[in-house]
Parts: C-alpha cells; structure tokens; sequence
C-alpha cells in the first residue's frame, strides 16, 4: 500500500484545528490520562464510560486511579468548560475523533477479553457522524482492528479507523503520553492516515505509519522484548549468585555494549507483573499455537515469568530458616510505584505464597488501594513504616517507592525482632544498611 514505507519520516502536516472535538470512550487509567492530555493540548473533549458512579466521579475530579496530577489536571480543565464526561453515548455524536480508550481487561491466564471493546464500537457505529475516525489506543491482537472498522464500514461507509497504541507508565502517564518520542500510526487508507497525522502532530512530528496489522505487532513485539529483557535479567541474577558474580556491575558492563545501551530494560527483580506484558506474549503465543508454529519462545518467556515468584517465595524462605509463625514486613504491594492499583499486583501474589507457608504478613504501602481486593485480605495492612518495622523477622521490599530509598532505617533498627532487609529492587544502600549493624541481602550477589 503506498506510504506505508515510510517510517519514522518527519511530517510538516498543518496540526488539527483546535476546534476539532476528540470523544474519548472508557475512563479507566487510560481514558483518564487521554481525557487530560487533550484537554492539555487545547481541545474540546468529552469523555464517556457506561459506569454512571464512574462519570459522576469524573464530573468531580475523581479519576479511578491515583495518578501523578491527574486529578489537578481534569479539574483544572473542567473549570475552563473544554472538557466534560456523559454516560450518554449520543453526546459524541458531533466528535470527529473518538479514541477508543478502555483499558482492555486481562484475565488470570494472561489472555484478553475483547469483548468492552466490540461492545462499544457496536454502539458507536449508530452515533459517529459522517467522515469522523475511531481510534482505538487500546491494546488489541493483531488483526482486530480490522475487523472493527468493517463493523464501522458495514454501518456508515464515510467512517474510518486508525490504530496507535497507548505508550503509558503508571505514575508517570500524563508525561508519557505527551513526551512519546515517536507515535505509531495504523491506517488502512490514505485519507485517514493524513488526518490522523495531523491531529497527532500537535504531540509529536515523528509518526512511524504503517497498515492497521504492522502498529499491532508492533505493540507486541515491544512489549514482548521487554518482557524477554526482565526475564533474561532475572535468570542471569540467579546464576550470578551462584558464582560469586554481582549483577550490578555484570548490568553496567552489558549497557556499555553500543548494540544494547543504557536504556535497556535490564534490572532484576519479582518480574513483570500488571498483565501488559504477559497479555502481548500471550497473544503471540497463542498464535504460534493456533498455527501449530515454531515460534515457541514467547510461551517460554511467559512460564518463566510466572515461575518468579515462586523463587523468590523460596529466597525468603531461605532468610527466614524456619518459616512458621515468622512475621514478615512487606515494603509496596501495588505493581509499581507511582500507582494505587493492585489489580494484577505481584506482590500480591508473593504475600498469598507466604502465607500459605504459615508466614504472618504485614503490609505497608503507600497508595494502594485495598478496596479493589476482592476479599478480606489475610494480612495485616499498617500505616506507616514504623508501624510495620515492630517485632518483625524480615523486612521484604517489593515494589521500589521512593520513601523506601530515602527512609531512615536507624529509626527502627530498635523495634525489629531480627535486623533483616531482603530488597528485592536492589535499589537501597545496602553498604550504608550493612555498616549501620542490618543483614542485607538482594538479587544477583551472593548473600552471606
């Protein structure tokens, strides 16, 4: 298809009239953080969701998720009358861009369910006005965006969809999603391509375009290296312990290597948790599987993953010698720092291991949000780190909040029972711990 070629060319597109309004469909993290960032940019936005309460907390300046200036921003942006939320579908009926924004759900196995977003292309067929764009940011197997634009075809035949992929990090999105470096672009027509690149062009001229079914491998693939990158730096921390290595000078010698860099997504730790990564490498996996393929390696990399938490489990309870009865303080139970959610949450998963071990856990985290957990939680949540630092055997850091690196462990060396630091991030001082009288032990050294 002619075009399509040309990847990552700077673009000298006039930007999208700011009088264009962009619709935004689903208000989880993402919608959210879009919702925000347009309104940013100086466009008119409305944003829907089909959760009435979900709408109404918009409305007051309550995102679902804690997210750096996000509520600051919706509120700001409400004030100034160019940004609104409706449960009425009909209300988008005079955007000319929609963006198809819901956070496409994960189930326990890593697979997707597809099923919010078909509903609501169904529904947005009957309201997009004549020659308006559905883009969809959510994430979608390869070969899915095309199927939703001949249900958009099939209706109104003036109606187009493009794919581009969201590029958010929890805690840091709104930034994220306005400092891209470079915007992938699928589009299977021409027209469409020039005017989603010019609207795009008001965030960043450094758009890569190609066919909707490149831009969604291009998210897998992505996101699959990476989890490739976790679990190759997790496996090398094992084997560097058990020579005598440490991980954190092998790291800085494989980043020095000009075909690797030093961005490359190399430190070890629990592995990769939240579903992103583990969805993409479900996805090709189960193509490879459909096909009966040879293109085993993103299974591999999936069962790996899984298994992580299983060896550290096994790393704390080395620690601890005798586990029973041991009370356990965990440092961060969401997925990441900057973020309040513990849907998906690894450290979440490592805490119900220890338990089922006879281990007494308490937590302390300093966003999460515990309404989310779908039961009674069968460990001890605690306020502060003081709190959680009294008579404990191990303290156990899980997730790398800041507060953690710039605590003072003196402060508590006095209320723990036994002056124990496992930091499965390796990002605290370990020589400054270790001088001030605490056992500390990490990933990919061997611990004496």
């Amino acid at each position: 298809m002619i075009g399509y070629n040309i990847i990552f060319s700077k673009i000298h597109f006039m930007k999208t009239d700011k009088t264009a309004k962009i619709g935004v469909v689903g208000l989880w993290h993402l919608g959210s953080v879009l919702c925000a960032s347009w309104a940013k940019l100086g466009f008119n936005v409305i944003g829907f969701d089909y959760d009435k309460e979900r709408v109404n907390d918009m409305n007051n300046s309550l995102p679902p998720v804690f997210e750096p200036n996000l509520s600051e921003t919706i509120k700001q942006f409400l004030k100034k009358n160019t940004l609104q939320f409706t449960n009425n579908l009909k209300d988008l009926n005079e955007c000319d861009f929609i963006i198809l924004s819901y956070d496409t759900p994960v189930l326990n196995d890593d697979s997707c369910d597809l099923s919010i977003l078909e509903n609501s292309v169904h529904d947005l067929k009957n309201i997009m006005k004549d020659g308006s764009i559905l883009i969809v940011s959510s994430q979608s197997p390869a070969g899915f965006c095309s199927t939703l634009r001949n249900v958009l075809k099939n209706q109104n035949d003036s109606l187009e969809l493009a794919y581009s992929p969201e590029n958010l990090r929890l805690g840091e999105a709104i930034h994220c999603y306005l400092n891209p470096g470079r915007i992938i672009l699928g589009t299977n027509n021409m027209n469409t391509e020039e005017k989603c690149k010019s609207l795009f062009t008001n965030i960043t001229d450094n758009i890569a375009s190609m066919n909707l079914e490149s831009s969604e491998m291009v998210k897998h693939g992505i996101n699959s290296f990476l989890a490739t990158s976790v679990v190759f730096a997790n496996n090398l921390s094992d084997i560097c312990e058990q020579v005598g290595a440490n991980i954190e000078d092998v790291i800085l010698g494989i980043k020095s290597d000009d075909r690797i860099g030093q961005k490359a997504y190399l430190s070890p730790g629990i592995g990769f948790s939240g579903g992103t990564l583990g969805r993409d490498l479900k996805v090709l996996d189960s193509f490879n599987v459909d096909s009966k393929g040879p293109a085993e390696l993103f299974g591999f990399i999936h069962k790996t993953n899984i298994n992580r938490k299983k060896v550290i489990k096994s790393k704390i309870m080395q620690i601890l010698d005798d586990c029973n009865g041991k009370v356990v303080g965990v440092l961060g139970l969401t997925y990441k720092p900057g973020t309040s959610t513990l849907r998906r949450s690894l450290p979440l998963d490592i805490v119900n291991l220890l338990l089922n071990e006879g281990v007494i856990i308490k937590a302390y985290d300093p966003k999460a949000d515990y309404t989310e957990l779908k039961e009674k939680p069968k460990f001890i949540i605690e306020k502060s780190i003081d709190e959680l630092s009294k008579d404990v055997d191990c303290l156990v850091v899980l997730t790398d909040w800041p507060e953690f690196k710039n605590f003072d462990w003196n402060s508590v060396k006095v209320s723990l029972k036994n002056k124990i630091i496992f930091d499965t991030k390796n990002f605290l001082n370990g020589t400054s711990l270790e001088k001030n009288g605490f056992k500390y032990f990490s990933l990919g050294k061997k611990n004496d």
